[in-house]
């Protein structure tokens, strides 16, 4: 029988994902090392997630009878993919408890829905309009360029994204996307990307892991280090804009917020990701508790951890680019003894996809950082060199 909503769902319960991404299969490690069961349904078989999950069905999202079913199985429902449709959560939520909710999952997942939120509640954003009509692209127009287009829906890692240099240049950018409900949103004169992962309960309690710092290349996520080097004014108006937005969402779990800090020192709200974050696997080796362990606690109702960073680090994504001419050379990569190698048991690596990442300790955030980079360009030396 099944706990009250409230009640905490206790190690030996059953917790269920939606999505089968390596951030379901980290997210199962940390609950299996805590005694719990996981579930997780995906559209794909043998999926990262699937591969540690004591359980794992194939079925789409859309088939609600297939998520019902799935979740009279589980105890509690959580995502690790933000794009699950909205229908497919309040399905599961007629059956079971799911964190976060369908709302703020909603939310989030639609760049529409989520600019205007942050709006309306008083966060900052960059200047930006919504391009639902030919109509709309006059007025989206005002916001100047350079900019750049955002299908609202469906899109990460620079996917759905178009730069628009020209005004006259939009009405082109709105078709390539296919006239999809889109945002444009004026580009930023950026000193730094940062993000930060904030954890709340069902009590209301409130973690977070500091702010992180952030590269892209190619719009893909590249280095992750922290400690951020962030004045402490800004870092402190991060964790509190993360717990504020938490908590006008009435969130529990996980959730990451990125921000942009500009040249002249603001701070804006770029995105918000409903799950744990590409930018905290570095806290599975580097904090006392990782996103993953803390979004179980979160969702289960158990008191959060420590999220003490132990020791300086910094994370490296592995795309598939560095399968290209052969077998990466893990043994040149982790012979240094602070570098980890995470791989997330995908068996078709293309450019750009995610097949991993390394993570190094040091004794400064710079130090750090060069060793994962040291650690990741040893990737490609072959043997003999």
């Amino acid at each position: 029988m099944r706990p009250p909503m409230h009640d905490p769902i206790l190690p030996g319960a059953t917790i269920g994902v939606l999505g089968g991404g390596q951030l379901g299969r980290m997210f199962a490690m940390a609950a299996r090392r805590l005694g719990y069961r996981v579930h997780t349904l995906a559209p794909e078989h043998d999926t990262p997630t699937g591969q540690i999950a004591d359980v794992e069905i194939e079925a789409s999202y859309e088939d609600l009878d297939a998520v019902r079913a799935f979740a009279r199985r589980v105890d509690v429902v959580t995502f690790e993919f933000e794009n699950v449709p909205a229908a497919a959560a309040e399905a599961a939520a007629t059956v079971t408890p799911v964190r976060p909710s369908g709302s703020a999952l909603e939310i989030a997942q639609h760049r529409t829905r989520e600019k205007t939120f942050l709006v309306k509640h008083g966060f900052p954003t960059a200047a930006f309009a919504v391009v639902a009509s030919e109509r709309d692209l006059v007025a989206a127009a005002q916001i100047g360029c350079p900019a750049v287009l955002k299908t609202a829906a469906l899109g990460y890692d620079g996917k759905g994204q178009v730069r628009v240099d020209e005004t006259k240049a939009l009405a082109d950018a709105w078709r390539e996307l296919g006239h999809r409900e889109a945002v444009l949103e004026a580009f930023v004169d950026l000193e730094r990307e940062m993000s930060v992962i904030g954890a709340r309960g069902v009590d209301g309690a409130f973690s977070h892991f500091g702010p992180i710092d952030n590269d892209h290349r190619h719009h893909i996520l590249d280095i992750s280090v922290a400690p951020s080097t962030v004045a402490p004014m800004l870092s402190a108006q991060a964790v509190e804009a993360t717990r504020a937005v938490m908590e006008t969402l009435g969130y529990v779990g996980i959730l990451c917020i990125e921000f942009f800090v500009t040249r002249n020192g603001a701070l804006l709200i770029n995105e918000l990701a409903p799950r744990p974050h590409n930018s905290g696997h570095l806290t599975f080796d580097a904090c006392r508790t990782s996103q993953f362990e803390q979004q179980v606690r979160a969702i289960c109702g158990l008191p959060l951890g420590s999220p003490e960073l132990l020791q300086p680090a910094a994370m490296a994504n592995l795309l598939g680019d560095l399968w290209l001419d052969g077998t990466p050379n893990w043994q040149a990569a982790l012979a240094h003894p602070a570098v980890k190698l995470h791989l997330y048991g995908k068996t078709d690596p293309r450019r750009g996809r995610k097949m991993g990442h390394l993570t190094a300790l040091a004794a400064t955030a710079d130090d750090a950082r060069g060793l994962v980079v040291q650690a990741r360009d040893r990737l490609l030396a072959r043997a003999g060199e």
